[in-house]
């Protein structure tokens, strides 16, 4: 490959979080899997050694979160069930509800749970669960959410009933005097690290020639994909009018914007070149062992 080292303060995402990215980008809706080969070449472009990449690939399709496909000595891996619904669930928060809530209804869905003190690891699953679906904790079981929630996968993911049924209660509706929203926003969920996050994409992002030192386009989007997808799975989308004057997400989403219509089209032909891949229909429910 012979690309030069990235001129970066500190090293990129970690190889999952980039696998991820680069799934959501060129493989999901295509029905293919892509040789293993050629995920080690994209993402040395990133720095990531081959070991770091199989381990990943393994790990991946341990979890359920990859399908293997043999052709012959080679190993290709394509999406699972699971997987895709991730991925379009990420494609979802990116490009069509954004990091920006500038229109919201003020209604909450307010969830109430209560468990038996031995279920520890079903509390640490579900408020996970909680956070990844916009919730932030008011205390004593009580999680709010500035949005209408279908808190159905939440409870259940993958259908799976966990017997959590009898044990959350679920409301939906506005805020009453004598309730500051405000400072009800300020107590469940944490606007400092959110703002950290976004100010930190901004100060790698926000400028004329974000990483020189990378090799080409591609490298670069998928770096910037990846640090904005982590950002926007654990934002809540706070409605606007609540939040603190000069609220990063809104410059950092305009960046993304701008960056994606300079990188997409030359990232995508890159793309297109490096990777061999064969098709293999549609995803599968659960990875082959």
């Amino acid at each position: 490959m012979g690309a030069e080292p990235l001129d970066r303060p500190d090293p990129p995402p970690r190889p999952q979080t980039l696998m991820l990215t680069f799934l959501g980008n060129y493989v999901v809706r295509r029905d293919i899997a892509v040789f293993s080969g050629s995920f080690i070449e994209v993402f040395g472009r990133l720095g990531v050694g081959e070991h770091a990449i199989r381990s990943t690939l393994g790990r991946m399709a341990r979890r359920g979160l990859l399908a293997r496909h043999r052709r012959g000595r080679r190993m290709y891996f394509g999406l699972t069930a699971r997987s895709e619904r991730i991925l379009l669930d990420g494609e979802a928060r990116v490009w069509r509800r954004g990091a920006v809530n500038a229109d919201w209804d003020g209604r909450w869905t307010v969830l109430a749970f209560s468990m038996p003190e031995s279920w520890q690891r079903q509390r640490h699953d579900l408020r996970s669960r909680l956070v990844w679906a916009g919730f932030g904790p008011l205390g004593n079981g009580i999680w709010i959410a500035p949005s209408r929630v279908d808190v159905g996968e939440v409870i259940a993911p993958g259908g799976r009933d966990r017997g959590l049924g009898g044990r959350v209660k679920v409301f939906h509706g506005t805020a009453e005097e004598p309730t500051d929203v405000g400072r009800m926003i300020r107590d469940a969920f944490d606007l400092e690290a959110l703002a950290a996050g976004y100010r930190a994409f901004l100060e790698r992002w926000d400028r004329p020639d974000p990483i020189p030192g990378a090799p080409d386009d591609l490298a670069r989007f998928l770096w910037m994909m990846t640090e904005w997808l982590s950002l926007v799975r654990v934002d809540p989308r706070l409605p606007a009018e609540h939040l603190p004057p000069g609220w990063p997400a809104f410059r950092a989403q305009e960046v993304l914007h701008e960056l994606r219509l300079r990188y997409e089209v030359s990232a995508r032909a890159i793309a297109e070149e490096v990777i061999e891949y064969v098709h293999v229909g549609c995803p599968a429910a659960t990875a082959p062992g």
